[in-house]
Parts: structure tokens; C-alpha cells; sequence
């Protein structure tokens, strides 16, 4: 059983580890063909535990990232954060003192912060005792990931100066500008993996044998328009553009992966102060992403869609009391997180918190938290894209009139996990959409109801052709681009 120590100073220690724009497919732990090497996660997996359903529960916006940090935050669903279509009637007041820093400032923890800037949750940012957030995506140490490393250790060797008698227990936050784009990787990482920061939007970027393969589930381009298809990720990325051939692709994995062995190397410098001072053995270490990313899968690049590249998540947890070399699907959200943070250290949980404490499923108690999983995008054409998922199946709908968009896919990931469509060409039958296949009506059918359970349920704001109106009010208008930007500032959205 975990259970957090009696009194101040005996409470466990936390360091939650969010990397920018990473598949769970980049890690060898979820994909045995990744050439990606990250030593220092690979440990972390084998003295902890890896969750296989780990998800980010959608998004209202091209930035992905923004609703996703603000739940990690506040713990809310994706349709009551103070940044959904309802805003200001779908979160209550004042919730950033309900958020991760203000509720263990509370508690008393010390509370640390590195990050990037923007596309987040800046009133809960700040909020933390120690913030030191910069945006750092360059290819050397004081451009790159290095820099928020370098934060981190800088503040240990502040706690490690202070008499034992006056810590307190620590809540880092410990972010990373990369592997988002742009992927300027270190020079001697670039060329572990092959790769160049190429700059000619004109001409293809060198091929080298070093450089990783294509995903298994590779197209050259994705067979509709997904409600956003020409959203910036999928458009303006430096390095590859609208390009999806080979050259292109491979180039641009490499960077990702030369990016996130660095992250790798920071961690494990970070590990390693712990380790010395003492603390590693009290301090719970979670390890994530705020979503996942395509580059190349199914022919996209972003994570603007509802494939599991991009909803699912890397989620490893390594702490006391927790099973090593343990694996379970647990089907979490990272909503959860605010939750379950707050159950190991022994911390009331706000009111306002709606998400679930999967610590049970650290005890080993439970294998899952929840049965069905729901996922959201509406950042371009509405309603745009939806997801349900129950045991191995899996339904995504698309929906955009003024677009002419109307699709639905149905998968069963058991026998198809990398969502192959028919463009893949698989000789094996339910390797493919199996939406439009007699023999499954009616577990397409089964699926569209529980789908539109999950809408109702959560509040979703909109709803599709094929379901009841449920006499929903027209969501507000979204903001005017760059409306919150002060004049003549060039505007760089994160979408």
C-alpha cells in the first residue's frame, strides 16, 4: 500500500517531469523499433511503472498544448476550463487558487517551476514559489533543454545548502520547451540520428542511413481533409512544410529524436543530485507529455487529430512503494494528475477538481480507473473530430459542413494498434476502418451511442449530424486572432 508519511517533513517528495510535443511510439518502452535512446527513461520504466492508456482528453484549439496544461493544472475536464468555448460559465472563480502550485503552497511544499513560455496556464504558472520559464527550443546549452536542466540543479544545490531541519518537501515542475518544434537539436545528437536542421522549404533535406525509419503507419499524405488539415502544424513547420516524403519525414524524426535525448540527459542529471542529497528514495517521479505528435504517422505531422500518436500519452511513475518493472493500461487522463498528486502526499484535493486519483492503480489495487475514454478536437471546422474508446475498440467521427468533411472510422486495436486504413493496403482484414463493414454495424452502432453518452456527459458544446440536437445553445464566437496581443507584436501560434 502507498501512503504518505506522517507529518511535514516525512511527506514525499514530487517531481513532474512534461515534455513538449512527444509520441509515446518515440520510446523504445512503447515501440521496441524506435532507434531513439533515452537510458535515463529507460531505468526510470524498469523501477517503476509504465501506463499504456494514458491520454490528454482533447482540445477546443489549434494550441493543443493550452487546454492540456490547463488541466493538468486544475484537474477539470476539457469543456470546463476557464480557456473552453463556456469559460466563464463552465469554471468557477478564482480557480487558478485551486490549481498544482497554489494548493501544495498550501500544504506546505515548496513549489518550483521550469517551462516554457506561453501556451499554458500562466495564472497557475506564476504561482509557483520558484519560477524560472523560458522558452528554449536551440541546439546548444543555453538555448536548448540544457537551460532548463541547468534551472533544476540550480535549485537543488540551493535546497542542498539549507539545513535539514528547514526543507520542505518539494513539488518541481519540471517542463521542457522540446521536442517541440523547432527541433534545433544539439550538433553531436543531430548526428547520432542523422539529421540537419534543414532550412529550404524549396528542397528535400539529405537522406543518411542514420536517420530512424518511417513510422509503420506512414502516409505520404493523410486521405481527407480532418475538419483542420491546414492547421500551422500541419503546414508551416520549419523543416518540412507541407512535404511528406521519405527524406523529409526521417529528417524531421531525427531532430525529434535528438531533442528528446537531450531531455533524456537532463533527467538524468537531475536523478542523479537526488540520488546524492539523499532524496531520490522519498520523491514520487512522473514522467509525461502534454500530448502526442504524428510527424509522418498517417500522413500528418501535428497533433491536431485523434489518433493514438497523438492522444495518447508517455506515462511512467516511479516512487515509493510502486511496483518496479510494473505495467498497466490504467486509462488515465492527465487530468488525473492534480488528484492523484494530491492523494500521495496526503492533500485534500480542491472542490473544483474533476479529475480521478489513479493511486490505487499505483498500489497495484487496480489494472484501470475508468472503462471508456473520450478524446476532442475542435480547433478548426466545427464540430471536427471526436473520439470514444471501450476495451480494444476505438471510434473516431469527423464533421465539418462548410468543409464538405462527414467520416467515421471504427478500429479494433487489438489486431490493428497502429489504425491502419485501407490506403496502408494490410492483407489482414481487420487491419483497416471497419466503419463501413456490414459485419460491424452494430458494434459501429454500440460505439456511436456510447459516444454520444461521453458528449452529453462532459458537456461537449456540439454535436454531429447523425445525433439528437439536445436543444444546445450556439457555443460563443472564439476569440479574434491576436486580439490579446499587443500591437504590431508578430504573432506566433502555437497550433
Amino acid at each position: 500500500m502507498l501512503s504518505a508519511p506522517s507529518g511535514l517533513a516525512a511527506r514525499p517528495n514530487i517531481l513532474f517531469i512534461l515534455v513538449d510535443d512527444q509520441s509515446a511510439f518515440d520510446l523504445k518502452m512503447y515501440n521496441p523499433k524506435s532507434t531513439l535512446e533515452t537510458p535515463n527513461l529507460d531505468k526510470l520504466a524498469k523501477e517503476g511503472m509504465v501506463f499504456d492508456g494514458a491520454y490528454h482528453m482533447g482540445s477546443s484549439m489549434g494550441a493543443v498544448c493550452t487546454p492540456s496544461r490547463h488541466m493538468i493544472m486544475c484537474g477539470r475536464t476539457v469543456w470546463h476550463l476557464p480557456v473552453s468555448p463556456w469559460g466563464a460559465k463552465t469554471s468557477p472563480p478564482n480557480l487558478e487558487q485551486n490549481t498544482m502550485p497554489a494548493v501544495f503552497n498550501r500544504a506546505g511544499y515548496a513549489t518550483m517551476r521550469t517551462c516554457k513560455m506561453g501556451n499554458s496556464y500562466e495564472a497557475a504558472n506564476k504561482l509557483f514559489t520558484v519560477r524560472r520559464d523560458a522558452t528554449k527550443r536551440g541546439g546548444d546549452n543555453e538555448s536548448g533543454s540544457t537551460w532548463h536542466g541547468d534551472q533544476v540543479m540550480n535549485y537543488l544545490n540551493e535546497r542542498a545548502a539549507t539545513k535539514d531541519t528547514e526543507r520542505k518537501p518539494f513539488l518541481i515542475d519540471f517542463g521542457f520547451s522540446h521536442p517541440h518544434d523547432t527541433r534545433d537539436g544539439r550538433p553531436e545528437l543531430l548526428a547520432k540520428y542523422g539529421a540537419t536542421n534543414h532550412t529550404d522549404p524549396n528542397t528535400p533535406p539529405s537522406e543518411h542511413s542514420k536517420q530512424p525509419p518511417l513510422p509503420d503507419n506512414y502516409l505520404a499524405k493523410h486521405p481527407f481533409d480532418n475538419t483542420h488539415i491546414d492547421v500551422r502544424d500541419e503546414v508551416e513547420v520549419s523543416g518540412v512544410w507541407k512535404h511528406r516524403d521519405e527524406a523529409s519525414i526521417r529528417n524531421e524524426i531525427g531532430r525529434q529524436y535528438a531533442c528528446s535525448e537531450n531531455i533524456d540527459i537532463q533527467i538524468g542529471r537531475v536523478l542523479e543530485k537526488l540520488k546524492e542529497m539523499g532524496e531520490l528514495e522519498n520523491t514520487y517521479i512522473i514522467y509525461t507529455a502534454d500530448h502526442g505528435i504524428s510527424i509522418g504517422h498517417h500522413g500528418l505531422m501535428g497533433k491536431q487529430n485523434l489518433y493514438q500518436h497523438a492522444w495518447r500519452v508517455p506515462f511512467i511513475v516511479k516512487g515509493p512503494g510502486i511496483q518496479a518493472g510494473s505495467r498497466v493500461e490504467g486509462n488515465i487522463y492527465l487530468l488525473d494528475i492534480l488528484a492523484t498528486l494530491c492523494d500521495l502526499a496526503g492533500i485534500q484535493a480542491p472542490e473544483s477538481n474533476e479529475g480521478t486519483s489513479f493511486k490505487p492503480v499505483l498500489e497495484g489495487q487496480k489494472k484501470v480507473i475508468r472503462e471508456v475514454l473520450y478524446g476532442a478536437y475542435a480547433g478548426g471546422s466545427k464540430p471536427g473530430m471526436r473520439t470514444v474508446k471501450q476495451g480494444d475498440w476505438k471510434l473516431v467521427q469527423y464533421e465539418a459542413p462548410d468543409r464538405g468533411v462527414k467520416e467515421t472510422q471504427l478500429f479494433n486495436l487489438a489486431v490493428n494498434p497502429e489504425e491502419y486504413l485501407k490506403e496502408h493496403g494490410r492483407k489482414e482484414p481487420l487491419q483497416t476502418n471497419l466503419a463501413a463493414d456490414p459485419a460491424h454495424a452494430e458494434k459501429l452502432k454500440e460505439m456511436q451511442a456510447l459516444l454520444l453518452s461521453e458528449m452529453r456527459r462532459l458537456e461537449d458544446p456540439w454535436r454531429f449530424a447523425n445525433q439528437p440536437g439536445d436543444d444546445l445553445p450556439a457555443p460563443p464566437p472564439p476569440a479574434a486572432k491576436g486580439a490579446n496581443k499587443k500591437k504590431g507584436e508578430k504573432k506566433k501560434a502555437e497550433e
